[in-house]
């Protein structure tokens, strides 16, 4: 059977005028450039219980990469220097992130990615390209040799140090793109060597036969031998996190994109068939594809967001025309019904892109705007409309 034989959702894709998602793209920079000024040298970091007004990172936080990668990719498509300059005044927030160490993690790229490549590549900012560099040898520095895979966090408020040595998280995958970037701005291949052992690391052991994932994974930290897999902000260690498998969906898309390794691609159209598979007939994930009937349902727009990215990135690079045409017109269909139900760019008020974001739903964060939805809405919007380069490369 194949790939695109095997799904089987209540969510059946449909044709979308390409007129509904180009102007979606337009109201979305426009909503972008309209917040500049609210917004200033600031990095939005939540919006809690469906305000539509952000709250912002502190000096350190993982989704502060985010608005500067809105700014940069309307930018794209603008040519407006209001955001320019916007997303080039935040270089202080990372250098001062850079010059301490201990803040550092796994989520370099996209910190750095979305921010610094972004801006050495529209720019030509050596300054940008210089941090870009240093970010990607502390993350080549998380890289465990024995394991061969890059360690999440570092000493985590609620697992203790023994807990956090030999854990490796889904989330990484959309991080492997800075190093791959560093290994082609140098000519170095120990950044693309270590990139390559994480993504087969993770293939082997986070991803489950069924093409659901874990959130996490647990290797001893002394011998490196696997132990577990385990899930943070999913519902139970054997469901199936919706965002996590979003990440990987994009992340291993973006695997194929770097080394044109058709395995990669094999991969991301598995994860992708799982998650279309087990959509609501909306095309809007759930938080977790696995949730239980009696809890809360839960939708989270940011597993949209990056899903449907990763979907039209899919369909860019099938050589197969029929599953093209699946896989653009599901990534279609999901920002439709992101547009239709969850869009805030015709709200004056609002400070974000999208409502209905699921933060981190155990800890009631259930109701959000998120950044990173945000980011991944308007690049999911870019691919629909025709756009093929991106800071992840």
């Amino acid at each position: 059977m194949s790939a695109v034989d095997a799904t089987s959702s209540l969510f059946t894709p449909a044709q979308v005028p390409h007129e509904k998602l180009e102007n979606a793209l337009q109201d979305a920079c426009c909503a972008v450039l309209n917040n500049v000024r609210r917004i200033g040298d600031r990095n939005p970091k939540i919006g809690l219980d469906n305000s539509v007004k952000y709250r912002f990172c502190p000096p350190r936080d993982w989704v502060c990469g985010f608005w500067a990668g809105q700014l940069w990719l309307a930018y794209k498509v603008t040519g407006e220097s209001r955001l320019r300059n916007s997303a080039a005044m935040r270089l202080p927030y990372f250098k001062t992130l850079l010059n301490n160490p201990e803040w550092m993690d796994h989520d370099l790229g996209f910190q750095f990615s979305l921010s610094c490549v972004a801006q050495y590549k529209l720019t030509g900012c050596e300054t940008s390209k210089a941090m870009a560099l240093k970010a990607a040898d502390t993350l080549l520095g998380r890289f465990r040799r024995v394991g061969k895979y890059l360690v999440a966090w570092n000493e985590h408020h609620e697992l203790g140090l023994e807990q956090t040595l030999g854990r490796t998280i889904i989330d990484s995958l959309q991080n492997l793109s800075l190093l791959f970037w560093a290994s082609e701005s140098t000519a170095n291949p120990v950044y693309r060597e270590a990139a390559l052992a994480h993504a087969h690391t993770l293939k082997k052991y986070i991803i489950r036969e069924d093409y659901s994932t874990w959130h996490c994974f647990l290797f001893d930290p002394l011998t490196q031998q696997p132990l577990r897999g385990e899930t943070f902000q999913g519902y139970a260690d054997d469901s199936c996190w919706s965002r996590g498998q979003a990440w990987a969906i994009h992340g291993y898309a973006q695997l194929f994109e770097h080394t044109g390794d058709p395995q990669w691609l094999d991969t991301a159209i598995h994860l992708a068939d799982y998650a279309l598979a087990h959509l609501p007939h909306d095309g809007i994930p759930l938080w977790d594809y696995r949730l239980p009937a009696h809890e809360t349902p839960w939708r989270d727009s940011s597993a949209g967001a990056v899903t449907a990215a990763g979907l039209l990135l899919i369909a860019q690079h099938c050589s197969d025309q029929i599953q093209q045409e699946h896989y653009q017109q599901a990534g279609a269909s999901m920002l439709a019904s992101l547009v239709d139900q969850c869009c805030l760019a015709g709200n004056p008020q609002a400070e974000g892109l999208l409502s209905e974001g699921a933060s981190y739903v155990k800890e009631g964060l259930c109701n959000n705007m998120l950044p990173y939805g945000d980011y991944y809405y308007l690049e999911a919007l870019m691919r629909a409309n025709g756009y093929t380069d991106f800071f992840w490369k």
